[in-house]
């Protein structure tokens, strides 16, 4: 695969074309005889959604992860709801979320028929602050759901500490974290279960929506997979050991498209190669920006937790002027995303929970600092260096 490419002559660096702030067309397009081979095999089958290729999917991903189960979906989003249903969230219970995520971490409690309650982050990361969980934590508490970000898992030894203390059941949020791992065991399966997203953009991503649940659990398994299909109408309690809520018999129709399937089963086959080139990619904004006043380039500035690795999801950076940093690239042609411009105890649609600013202060001071910058396979190191210079020229200016 090539990974590099020379600098275009320095008289054309002025109209240099732009940088998106995802592209896959280029490893798309090396891959295109495998997709198309499986491709045809799900239009050969003639079964489009929930068939042959997402079984084999499923297979094929509970090897690269060591998951016990694997069960395919629609989204990520999706995952969290059957995850926090099949693992026995009962109407009214408490699930604390971090305040610092993307919005499906808790209106996936809410879709699941349970309340959020927020914590806050670390002071250093964006992982759950521990002692902010056990705060958090009320007689109606039942579940906790930390969120790995970005490319480092959340304290997870500490997570369980607190759970353990009120008796509580540890999900996963690891919708960014495939190949992130603690002490070997992959994100998803240091508690009760987790999720991954297939998004575009994530680190395995298909070419549209598409999600999967990972457990050790038998009856979360079983549970899920009944959940996906419509509940699979007319079982009853018997069906499901150890569940004890009828409402999870009523199922979604969240089965995951085999053309979706398809194309990850072929991307798969490369993911650790396409790890390895994130980490690269990744290791050269942290050496280009490490002298940038008011640039945190944060993989090289914040470590994993003891016993977890680094797997770039995003490459994040925390900045002064964030929202004018972000302006001036985008005049430039390089794209960028906020993550994550209003942390989730001021969205309007959590008003009922009673919060306000100064609630959760770390969630609110990155909100206002943190902005990812380009990072996927297809980039090259001379765009690295363009949107470094970028970055280096704004701050320069700003310094005059």
């Amino acid at each position: 695969m090539e990974t590099t490419s020379p600098p275009p002559p320095t008289s054309e660096r002025a109209e240099a074309a732009p940088i998106p702030f995802f592209s896959q067309s280029a490893s798309f397009a090396e891959l295109w005889p495998e997709i198309r081979a499986h491709c045809v095999d799900v239009l050969d089958n003639g079964k489009f959604s929930h068939g042959a290729k997402v079984a084999e999917f499923e297979e094929a991903l509970a090897r690269w992860t060591g998951a016990r189960h694997v069960v395919g979906v629609n989204s990520g989003t999706d995952a969290l709801v059957l995850l926090l249903r099949a693992a026995g969230l009962r109407p009214g219970d408490q699930v604390v979320v971090p305040a610092y995520t993307f919005i499906a971490t808790a209106s996936a409690v809410v879709l699941a028929g349970g309340v959020p309650v927020f914590a806050d982050i670390e002071e250093r990361g964006y992982g759950m602050d521990p002692r902010s969980v056990a705060a958090a934590v009320t007689p109606r508490t039942r579940m906790v759901l930390p969120v790995h970000l970005f490319d480092r898992l959340a304290d997870l030894r500490g997570v369980h500490e607190v759970a353990r203390r009120y008796g509580l059941t540890v999900l996963e949020d690891s919708a960014e974290a495939i190949g992130m791992r603690l002490d070997g065991t992959h994100a998803g399966l240091l508690g009760t279960g987790g999720v991954l997203s297939f998004f575009p953009a994530k680190t395995l991503g298909a070419i549209g929506d598409a999600g999967a649940l990972l457990t050790d659990d038998d009856a979360v398994a079983e549970t899920a997979r009944a959940l996906r299909h419509h509940g699979r109408g007319g079982r009853t309690l018997n069906h499901f050991p150890g569940i004890a809520n009828p409402t999870v018999l009523s199922g979604l129709n969240s089965k995951m498209d085999d053309l979706q399937a398809a194309v990850l089963l072929a991307k798969l086959g490369r993911l650790d190669a396409d790890i390895a080139r994130r980490a690269e990619l990744s290791a050269r904004y942290d050496e280009r920006l490490r002298a940038v006043p008011g640039v945190v380039s944060v993989p090289g500035a914040v470590p994993p937790h003891p016993g977890g690795n680094r797997v770039c999801y995003v490459h994040l950076v925390e900045v002064e002027e964030r929202d004018a940093l972000a302006a001036h690239l985008a005049a430039e042609g390089i794209g960028t995303e906020i993550y994550y411009p209003v942390p989730l105890h001021l969205q309007p649609c959590f008003a009922y929970l009673g919060h306000g600013p100064g609630d959760f202060p770390r969630a609110e001071a990155v909100c206002t600092k943190a902005l990812a910058l380009p990072l996927y396979p297809d980039l090259t190191e001379w765009e690295v260096d363009r949107v470094c210079d970028e970055i280096t020229h704004f701050y320069a200016g700003r310094r005059r």
